[in-house]
């Protein structure tokens, strides 16, 4: 585990949206990152973010990836990849928690019975749903 008192990496005052989230380990690859940006995955305060934006300390960067949204200040720049004690000291997150999962009874079919018929995906409909059988 790292120190917290080690000092981050020396770097310079900006630099691209891109370089960042990859630096900080947000995104497993560069052109993971510049692909969200194309996709328009990626905005630097509120404003849709080419790879090429340039970010500095003090941006808040929101990232859409696999499903999942990421909301960050910035709070150190580096451009080179680091280790992940490290990165994660470079931003604030400020992700909200997502909601948790209302679960239902856990539906299994015997293994072999095939493909439900249209009864019995009714019946499943109707087990999800919380709806009452037709009388």
């Amino acid at each position: 585990m790292t120190d917290p008192s080690t000092p981050l990496p020396s770097g310079p005052d900006t630099t691209r949206v891109d370089r960042w989230l990859w630096a900080v380990r947000l995104t497993k690859t560069r052109s993971d990152a510049a692909q969200a940006c194309r996709g328009g995955h990626v905005r630097v305060n509120d404003r849709p973010a080419k790879a090429a934006t340039t970010v500095k300390v003090g941006d808040r960067v929101r990232l859409r990836l696999h499903g999942i949204t990421r909301i960050v200040d910035v709070t150190h720049i580096i451009v080179k990849r680091v280790g992940a004690p490290l990165a994660v000291r470079c931003y604030d997150d400020l992700t909200p928690t997502p909601p948790p999962e209302a679960t239902g009874p856990v539906i299994r079919r015997d293994r072999g019975a095939g493909r439900p018929t249209k009864k019995d995906r009714r019946m499943l409909e109707r087990l999800r749903s919380d709806v009452p059988p037709p009388p």
